[in-house]
């Protein structure tokens, strides 16, 4: 099985995630903008939510997914407030004729003084017996 870990990160915390959850595929993680030209089974696309909506860069990044190339993108994502950036990510893909997963993985972001460490120990727990759970799903 073919998997893949990209994402987008302005404060590190979705690169944490990221790290995470390659690391227990046995993959490398990609930051997005490295171009969007690969072929994967899985697809773990990382994001976050900033001022109520995912950066352009990831946008930019889904409208030029080939789903002839990518069979199936796992979201992945992180934030200070409460909005996740699953449905928005969610419905770019399933316009762009990619399918996503109904499986996704949230988890607090540290910004200013809110949520502390996050995400932390815990969350990376969280995200590898996650990654693990789709693995297994796939495999």
């Amino acid at each position: 099985m073919n998997v893949r870990v990209a994402y987008f990160s302005k404060s590190g915390n979705t690169k944490k995630l990221a790290d995470c959850i390659a690391k227990t595929a046995g993959v490398r993680a990609e930051a997005i903008g490295n171009g969007a030209q690969m072929e994967a089974d899985i697809l773990f696309l990382g994001a976050s939510v900033y001022w109520g909506g995912i950066d352009g860069k990831v946008k930019d990044y889904i409208e030029q997914l080939d789903s002839k190339n990518v069979k199936e993108v796992v979201v992945f994502s992180t934030s200070a407030l409460a909005q996740r950036a699953f449905p928005d990510i969610r419905k770019r893909l399933e316009k762009r004729g990619l399918k996503a997963a109904d499986e996704n993985y949230y988890c607090r972001g540290e910004f200013a003084a809110l949520h502390k460490g996050r995400p932390d120990n815990d969350d990376l727990k969280e995200a590898a017996a996650f990654t693990k759970q789709i693995l297994a799903k796939r495999g």
